[in-house]
């Protein structure tokens, strides 16, 4: 994409009217209060252009990371959080100096549509209290917060407060659907802000002051005492904006022709946001999808956008905080239900949800999960259970088919030989996987084999192999050893052979000589083998057929 900068400085300017409202209210909803949500913008959104690994992103406060925000301000109060916030900076500069970036592209797409679906869920119910213009209950868990506002409303109802809130999401979401290049977030904050000053709607709870400016940054919230029980949620915060950040940077990709983002580079600017923005007094931060996307649709093309949207909102920061801090919370709140709403893709949803049925029980998970537990849970669970479903769908592709070797036998023979050969000896051909999720099967089938006194099993269609099933193999072969039936073994490859031979199996098919590198030698071994246990006459040696590429399968 050619450099623009005329372009650039207006898709920053557009996109700074579209963060503002979402800065001041994801900072009144993690509980920090407006000004946290701004200096995040402000700080992190410029040093995540500056240091980041996709052109395109703009970061800043956001509902995910607020979501995760609220029950750690709950119980550790603000200073925890600036601490969580400066312990997760160092571990995502940590997951970028390992390079671990790259591992982020394995996330099922389930667990993301779930995971956004429940993020969009409680970002909604998170409003709920403002958006009644009741108080906000005490509490971390959002079902019970949002019934005891509701609780509240019925006895006290605030129908100014409603109207607002709701005028708001309105205008949004009919907005987009009509002008989606205008910013209405902004238009319907500034009209209801101004009805509800001419109107003297003292119902209509303002944000509040505003500090005229960025604080000195500051070190005075750690606590190092405390560190030790900051981890787990550190973690958490980590997670989720490493998580965020990338699928933020792939949807950025795929939005524009010739825009690759370096996976551990956003780390790494992620980290650095991070670490800073506690500094300042601004909560955890991370790439906002919703931004990138209005920035890459105003045709942004380099960093310059990002970096004049965070510019623009110090210049606001510095020059307009009296005006800013006459916003309706209401209003705010209007403006992250219609967010919510609009995170929701009912046809992508539809279309995930129709597709299997494992694919539509990860997506009802974790989105159950994101609401009734927390974010890192519900990734955790998703991914367990699509893990677990995905193993299982892999194990029951393998198969182990019984074949007719009579096509591999070296050398010309009569129909006798053949049905003399065919009732001592049987062969198996193993394709696919043989791992721990499906090798006990395997084991089974052939410890049921009878009536027979050689079985070759036939390797070189084995995908992937494991210490389990390198293990089950070893099994197998003793037992049917036990039985008096010996095993031949033929296409053994040669990345399969070092877990062969840590569990021992190798070593045991060498010992008794019968590893093979095609069938029609392991099918010669069995028949000398036969012809030494008395079984077959012995006869002349014949002279081996052409070895096919097939055969030696």
């Amino acid at each position: 994409m050619a450099r623009n900068p005329r372009r650039d400085l207006l898709a920053g300017l557009t996109v700074a009217i579209v963060a503002l409202p979402l800065a001041l209210g994801f900072g009144v909803s993690s509980g920090l209060g407006a000004e946290a949500g701004l200096a995040t913008a402000v700080v992190a959104g410029a040093l995540a252009a500056l240091f980041g690994g996709s052109n395109l992103q703009v970061s800043g406060p956001t509902g995910a990371m607020t979501v995760v925000l609220v029950p750690i301000v709950a119980e550790y109060g603000p200073g925890g959080v600036l601490t969580v916030g400066l312990l997760a900076g160092l571990m995502l500069i940590a997951l970028a100096l390992l390079r671990a970036g790259r591992y982020m592209r394995y996330i099922p797409a389930p667990v993301v549509e779930g995971f956004t679906l429940g993020i969009a869920c409680v970002i909604g119910l998170q409003q709920i209290p403002n958006a009644l213009g009741v108080a906000k209950p005490d509490g971390d868990r959002v079902l019970m917060v949002t019934w005891r506002a509701v609780e509240a409303f019925v006895r006290a109802p605030n129908w100014t407060a409603v109207a607002l809130a709701a005028g708001v999401a309105a205008v949004m979401l009919a907005g987009a659907r009509w002008r989606p290049t205008v910013p209405f977030s902004i238009v319907a904050v500034i009209v209801a802000t101004v009805v509800a000053r001419v109107f003297h709607l003292d119902a209509a709870a303002p944000i509040g002051d505003l500090p005229s400016g960025l604080p000195a940054p500051s070190l005075g919230f750690l606590d190092l005492s405390a560190l030790g029980s900051l981890l787990a949620p550190a973690v958490a915060v980590a997670a989720l904006a490493a998580l965020e950040s990338l699928l933020s940077a792939t949807v950025a990709d795929g939005m524009t022709v010739g825009q690759k983002h370096d996976p551990d580079k956003e780390l790494f600017g992620q980290g650095v946001a991070n670490l800073a923005a506690p500094l300042f007094g601004g909560v955890p931060a991370t790439a906002a999808i919703a931004r990138t996307a209005v920035n890459v649709r105003t045709g942004a093309g380099s960093r310059l956008a990002a970096l004049t949207h965070a510019a623009v909102l110090a210049v606001i920061v510095f020059a307009a905080a009296p005006l800013v801090s006459k916003i309706p919370l209401a209003a705010l709140a209007g403006v992250l239900l219609a967010t919510a709403i609009r995170m929701v893709e009912v046809s992508s949803l539809r279309a995930m949800a129709r597709a299997t049925r494992s694919d539509g029980l990860v997506l009802v998970l974790t989105a159950v999960a994101t609401l009734a537990l927390d974010l890192v849970y519900a990734v955790i669970i998703g991914l367990v259970v699509a893990g677990a479903l995905a193993l299982r769908a892999v194990a029951q592709q393998a198969r182990m088919d019984q074949v007719d070797f009579r096509p591999d036998l070296p050398g010309e023979h009569s129909d006798e030989e053949h049905a003399l050969l065919a009732e001592h000896i049987v062969a198996y051909r193993i394709d696919g996987p043989l791992f721990f999720a499906g090798a006990h099967r395997f084991l089974l089938e052939l410890s049921e084999v009878a009536d027979v006194r050689v079985v070759i099993l036939r390797m070189s269609r084995i995908t992937t192999i494991d210490a389990t099933g390198a293990l089950v193999l070893k099994d197998a072969v003793e037992k049917l050893n036990r039985r008096s039936i010996a095993v031949m073994t033929s296409g053994i490859r040669p990345g399969q052979r070092q877990v062969l031979a840590s569990v021992g199996a190798l070593d045991l098919l060498r010992l008794e000589g019968r590893e093979y590198a095609t069938t029609p030698e392991a099918i010669a071994g069995a028949r000398d083998h036969l012809q030494g246990a008395g079984v077959l006459p012995v006869v002349p040696a014949q002279s081996p057929a052409p070895v096919t590429e097939e055969a030696a399968r």
